[in-house]
């Protein structure tokens, strides 16, 4: 569907009435099927130009490592571009780009992704590719060596020298008791350092089989024809044994808990994190439309009292992580303007928590929310990137089919559901609140600019 087709669905909702959404029902296009190696592949037909977006979800992220072992998981990722017994070192990409088109991949909590995009014609160069590094992975500790640098220098760049992702860890590894949400994706560097060659062959050879992976191809192609070459292509991957099942279960928080970061930093910072349930819990969507109401752009509401009219703030946001396997958390967060103090803040935030608590948001408010989450979903789906990515995190969370369910569940959503998801989740009892006090800058030393981290993507 073109872009201006697009714009007539959001702008006939946004006048009035609801969109014709039934007509993109991921269920309506997407043909599913399962490889007797327990291989699923996930197809969705987009003919609007010659191109297809490949995708292969692993089930294994952050969430299946064990402490000793962070980090695993990503650096696995960067391990799967060093070659095969056939494809040497380096040459995955190379191949990719003398074909027209460009890879990369990422490692999340849930699940670790593969994925190029390039012409529709040459979709099976990356389908071969895939297949043999899904059972012919090779590295020796030559090879191993450098990219364990890399990865070390990665978690340097992006999180020990950058105090505001500091933070942010150690707010989770807070919040979670028991759980390894707590943990970084990209692992403690402790972790890191003393991680073997063996440690990732062994790691690989557990969750790098097809029933613990699916495929998701979205673009301009036929299903029929496309599904015998994937067949031929991975069916002659091994089934293997099914991996051990995570059991850890995060009991729930009776208190408030405060930890304070002291780290040389240019201004401070403060994030409040509450335990929340993901979008397959009845109050899921209201939970995302609660942070669209408190930090939905800048005419929302925190953004709007803090920033615009008290001019306390110069960051400030809400992040809700829905699409996750257990439940995760509901963050709020902000950074004072200088000369302003993160306790000041954090009053500030919890008092607007407590407005919504005892005041139902206006009608024109839940309206606004419910139109840019509405508007932001259809307008993504322009991209065939982002429908595989719909598609992958709704099926390594759950099924696939649930995201049928996104927005007309965010719709269902009324005043009253986003004044009672605040009071029952956004409590003093089920919160962590993570300040970083800055220690002064010493002469001639660089702190780059503090960032909100957004994941793990390379």
């Amino acid at each position: 569907m073109r872009r201006h087709a697009w714009v007539a669905v959001v702008v006939a909702w946004v006048l009035g009435g609801a969109p014709a959404y039934a007509a993109l029902s991921y269920a309506d296009r997407v043909h599913e099927t399962v490889l007797p190696n327990g291989l699923k592949v996930l197809l969705l037909e987009e003919h609007k130009a010659p191109v297809a977006v490949f995708q292969v979800w692993y089930r294994v992220g952050s969430r299946n490592e064990q402490l000793g072992k962070t980090g695993l998981s990503h650096l696995l990722e960067h391990l799967m571009f060093k070659g095969t017994k056939t494809v040497g070192p380096e040459e995955y990409s190379k191949i990719i780009q003398r074909n027209g088109g460009n890879d990369n991949a990422f490692t999340a909590e849930d699940a670790t992704t593969y994925f190029a995009t390039l012409a529709s014609d040459r979709v099976a160069v990356v389908i071969d590719l895939e297949s043999d590094r899904m059972q012919n992975l090779t590295f020796d500790e030559a090879q191993f060596t450098p990219e364990h640098q890399v990865v070390m220098e990665e978690r340097r760049l992006r999180t020990d020298n950058n105090p505001v992702a500091a933070l942010f860890e150690l707010i989770s590894s807070t919040a979670y008791e028991a759980h390894p949400y707590g943990w970084p994706v990209i692992g403690f560097m402790n972790d890191i350092r003393q991680a073997t060659r063996e440690d990732a062959l062994a790691y690989y050879r557990t969750y790098y089989i097809p029933g613990n992976a699916f495929v998701v191809c979205v673009g301009d192609f036929s299903s029929a024809e496309l599904i015998e070459k994937i067949n031929k292509a991975f069916s002659v991957v091994p089934a293997g044994d099914a991996p051990p099942r995570v059991r850890a279960l995060e009991p729930l928080q009776h208190g408030e808990r405060r930890t304070v970061l002291r780290r040389e930093a240019q201004l401070p910072f403060v994030g409040i994190a509450y335990h929340a349930p993901n979008l397959s819990d009845k109050d899921g969507a209201a939970l995302e439309v609660l942070s669209a109401v408190l930090a939905g752009g800048d005419s929302a509401r925190l953004h709007h009292r803090l920033v615009y009219e008290k001019r306390l703030a110069r960051d400030v946001g809400a992040e809700y992580s829905p699409t996750t396997i257990d439940p995760a958390l509901f963050m709020l967060y902000a950074q004072p303007l200088p000369g302003k103090a993160a306790g000041q803040l954090e009053k500030e935030l919890l008092a607007e928590v407590d407005s919504l608590q005892r005041t139902a948001v206006s009608e024109h408010d839940l309206t606004k929310a419910k139109n840019g989450i509405e508007a932001r979903f259809i307008f993504a789906q322009d991209s065939m990137f982002y429908q595989g990515l719909v598609l992958g995190q709704y099926e390594s969370s759950a099924s696939w089919r649930d995201a049928d369910n996104y927005l007309p569940k965010v719709r269902g959503v009324t005043a009253e559901d986003v004044k009672r998801v605040a009071a029952l989740y956004l409590t003093p009892s089920n919160r962590t609140v993570g300040t970083l006090d800055p220690l002064p800058v010493p002469p001639g030393h660089f702190v780059p600019p503090e960032r909100v981290p957004h994941g793990t993507v390379h």
